[in-house]
């Protein structure tokens, strides 16, 4: 075993001691030890009941034989650090919680880990630790949070955010947005909608590091309890059977995963973590794929914030599995092995979709492409990415005037200062990875369009939450900072946006934009110090998943 370099053996003596001081017994060093890498905390919503998940774990490998040993990771929510400092510091947080985890499990050499995350960029950072590391893994999430009630409607974090845009336009009084609080977010779970939690956790299923259920089952139902007792069983199966991440992540499975990106509309965001994941194995996720696969996919659900289905829909109608058995008729998924010690091919030939409103026959799709498509041109060479599904068609081809602004306050303070018209193109810049530093989600201001109905399209070498809708185009590559096109736009620059075509372009001759670039001198970085000063020196660019550059080797 992996362990028993650490337990076995005369001069592991001391070794053992120190476990016995924290009351493990000698049987229980004998078995195989399995690392718990719990989340939980008391500041995000979505972790604030993985004590219990982490339980139903440790009960789950003790019944299957082995020693459970818990850990923690640091999370972020990513609601409560919008629009301020904290949102700098959220996609940073994902390289910290993968370089935590591999420490753990490289300190304490476990046999086996589970990895029990719920949102954002803890998933993504517990993946790419997992893929990294190599032992036998399995992840269970905290599940999704129910919608909220008020008067009858269904309501979500996002309707907060966009309800501060109903307050700025008159729509709605500021009561009323009091009041809608304390009904949106009901209890405990990622917040409801197909947003970035949501989305990773069942592109988990998607890759086979995850049980059925994983990303759909609610974090309330007694179900979700059960599924993480099952995961505790089932990492001893795959420590038995001695099956790794690097056995099922393979190209295969991050293609299933893109597949069933498309088909739920998933957050844009999923463009920036598989990447990151895939280049842990070796796997190399081209944007240029994205497209490809979105091209030949359909996209066969449509969930919130986009369409009206929540994540306990499409539990109810087969989940994951249900949806990959019909894009496998579709032709579009491919055969690996999985946690469940089975192949997909395997696992999805024994379910069926129970709702054909909510999982779309493929030849009766929402739309005939998939949920992302991702834009290149002369203001993104290296790419831009938007989500397609949640635009309106008559926005899908716009034309339209840039409003530049270096920084998102300065971007939120015009929309609600009134001073955004109806066309406008808003360019948020030096909010890339670098310039950001962090590359903040721009949810504030584009909910604050939304609920103040301005037809105008959003473009950024920032990012978007899973919870945006509209024309809202980010992650532009190369970002301002480090001196792409997008450094150089000015007020009344013609944007082009053309999504069916996949074009993102200013109406600027090449040479004009040579010059520009010529004139240009790149700005003091905004954080110099501490993690955040690191991360702007270390990072790479958001096209290749905003990963940290390789160190060289010696």
């Amino acid at each position: 075993m992996r362990s028993d370099v650490m337990k076995l053996g005369l001069e592991k003596a001391p070794h053992r001691s120190l476990f016995k001081a924290m009351g493990y017994l000698t049987a229980e060093l004998d078995r195989p030890i399995i690392g718990v890498a719990n989340s939980a905390n008391e500041l995000i919503p979505g972790h604030i009941h993985l004590d219990r998940i982490a339980r139903a774990v440790k009960d789950g490998v003790r019944m299957a034989g082995g020693t459970p040993m818990e850990f923690s990771t640091i999370g972020i929510c990513d609601g409560i650090a919008m629009n301020h400092t904290g949102m700098k510091y959220s996609l940073a947080s994902r390289e910290l919680i993968a370089d935590s985890v591999e420490t753990m499990a490289m300190a304490y050499p476990f046999d086996g880990l589970v990895l029990i995350p719920n949102c954002d960029k803890i998933i993504p950072g517990m993946l790419m630790a997992a893929a990294r590391l190599n032992i036998p893994a399995i992840m269970v999430s905290g599940g999704p949070m129910l919608p909220g009630r008020f008067e009858g409607q269904d309501l979500t974090l996002i309707s907060m955010f966009e309800g501060v845009g109903q307050v700025v336009s008159g729509e709605i009084s500021e009561d009323r947005l009091n009041r809608m609080e304390d009904a949106a977010c009901p209890g405990c779970g990622s917040c409801a909608g197909m947003y970035t939690a949501n989305s990773m956790n069942c592109l988990t299923e998607a890759l086979g590091l995850g049980l059925p259920g994983n990303g759909t089952i609610l974090a309330v139902q007694a179900a979700r309890v059960r599924l993480a007792k099952e995961a505790g069983m089932k990492i001893m199966e795959l420590v038995e059977r001695d099956i790794k991440p690097g056995q099922i992540l393979t190209e295969e499975a991050f293609r299933n995963a893109i597949s069933v990106d498309m088909a739920i509309g998933a957050s844009t965001n999923t463009v920036l973590h598989l990447p990151a994941i895939a280049a842990e194995v070796g796997v190399k996720l081209d944007l240029n794929l994205f497209n490809e696969i979105s091209k030949r996919t359909p996209h066969l659900c449509h969930l919130n914030p986009a369409g009206p289905h929540y994540l306990h829909d499409l539990n109810e109608a087969g989940g994951i599995p249900a949806l990959m058995g019909e894009l496998f008729r579709h032709g579009v998924i491919r055969d690996g092995l999985t946690v469940t010690g089975r192949t997909v091919y395997e696992s999805i030939s024994e379910v069926r979709v129970l709702s054909p409103e909510v999982i779309r026959p493929v030849d009766n799709p929402y739309h005939a492409e998939g949920g992302i498509s991702i834009l290149f041109g002369n203001l993104a060479p290296d790419g831009a990415v938007v989500k397609q599904s949640a635009v309106s068609p008559d926005m899908l081809v716009h034309r339209g005037p840039a409003r530049v602004f270096d920084s998102e306050e300065e971007a939120v303070a015009a929309i609600t200062g009134g001073k955004i018209k109806d066309e406008d193109v808003i360019v948020i810049r030096y909010e890339g990875p670098k310039g950001g530093p962090g590359m903040r989600e721009m949810l504030t201001p584009t909910s604050v369009v939304s609920g103040m109905n301005l037809k105008v399209a959003l473009i950024t070498d920032g990012r978007f939450s899973g919870g945006t809708r509209g024309a809202a185009i980010g992650h532009i590559s190369p970002e301002a900072s480090v001196g792409g096109p997008i450094a150089v736009l000015k007020n009344g620059d013609e944007i082009i946006i053309d999504i069916p075509r996949n074009k993102l372009e200013v109406n600027v001759y090449d040479g004009e934009i040579e010059e520009r670039l010529r004139q240009w001198s790149p700005p003091e970085p905004k954080v110099k110090h501490g993690y955040l000063g690191r991360y702007a020196q270390l990072v790479g660019p958001a096209s290749q998943g905003a990963v940290f550059n390789k160190v060289a080797s010696f």
